[in-house]
């Protein structure tokens, strides 16, 4: 097995869990399998009807939780002002005749790190694909775009190890009432697992809240999505302390990282 190390950060995103064509267009609190299955699909440039899913099954997607963001909700409107011929398209073929209002809800300022482990061949063409995509790269809408460094890294043998030991935190180190920065403490961070969380060397047991969400896609045609469910096991994890700094450092320390895979 091996994997690659994927950092989703930018002013907005929005991962959309629930709705389809309503007027409330949600967003889940992270990235959904659909929402990066999709993004794979689309870089390696498959259509939506095109997309033999198949193909993604033996991906496993950890997420790690940097940032949680900042709910935010854009009254929207699409299609006012025309001729009825020129609105929105309805599903019986006709149009609707006038702006199409929804209430769009994204994650602002939020930063995911997301490991995906498959089998080498499978991760080979992942990378390439994500290297140079056939449709860009993005957070869930298409007006959402990814912030560098998006790929952090191609190939590692143990990317979930890999995230919490090594991948730089995009946040603060957090300080005592004195100001100091107390170097020797771990920090506790939100991890999003689809198998147990490791055991650890404590003897006691790590807290972990089982969660049922659907969001495993069955197909992407565009007259027939479907989805089905899947188990994800939420816990805090400890990452070491000087994987955080001041917002100052965040980019260089991202770099830094993400060279040290080309110079090995």
């Amino acid at each position: 097995m091996s994997g690659l190390l994927l950092r989703l950060a930018g002013p907005l995103q929005s991962w959309g869990e629930r709705s389809a064509f309503t007027p409330v267009r949600d967003t889940a609190p992270f990235p959904t399998r659909s929402a990066l299955i999709g993004m794979f699909a689309a870089a390696e440039g498959i259509s939506r009807n095109q997309a033999c899913l198949d193909r993604y099954q033996n991906l496993r997607l950890t997420v790690r939780v940097d940032r949680p963001g900042v709910r935010l909700v854009d009254y929207h409107t699409a299609g006012g002002g025309f001729p009825k011929d020129r609105t929105a398209a309805t599903s019986g073929g006709s149009n609707k005749g006038a702006a199409v209002i929804t209430r769009r809800h994204y994650l602002s300022d939020a930063v995911f790190v997301v490991a995906v482990t498959a089998p080498y061949a499978t991760i080979q063409r992942l990378a390439d694909a994500l290297t140079r995509p056939h449709w860009a790269p993005y957070l869930g809408r298409r007006s959402c775009v990814p912030d560098e460094p998006f790929l952090l890294r191609r190939h590692v043998d143990d990317p979930e190890e890999e995230l919490r030991t090594q991948v730089p935190l995009s946040r603060t180190a957090p300080r005592t009432k004195n100001g100091d920065v107390p170097q020797a403490e771990a920090i506790p961070v939100e991890f999003l697992l689809e198998q147990p969380p490791p055991a650890g060397d404590s003897e006691q047991p790590v807290p972990v809240d089982v969660i049922d969400v659907n969001d495993m896609p069955v197909s992407f045609a565009q007259h027939s999505r479907s989805h089905t469910g899947r188990r994800l096991h939420r816990t805090q994890l400890p990452v070491p302390h000087s994987l955080a700094g001041p917002p100052h450092t965040l980019m260089q320390r991202l770099i830094d990282y993400a060279h040290l895979e080309e110079s090995a």
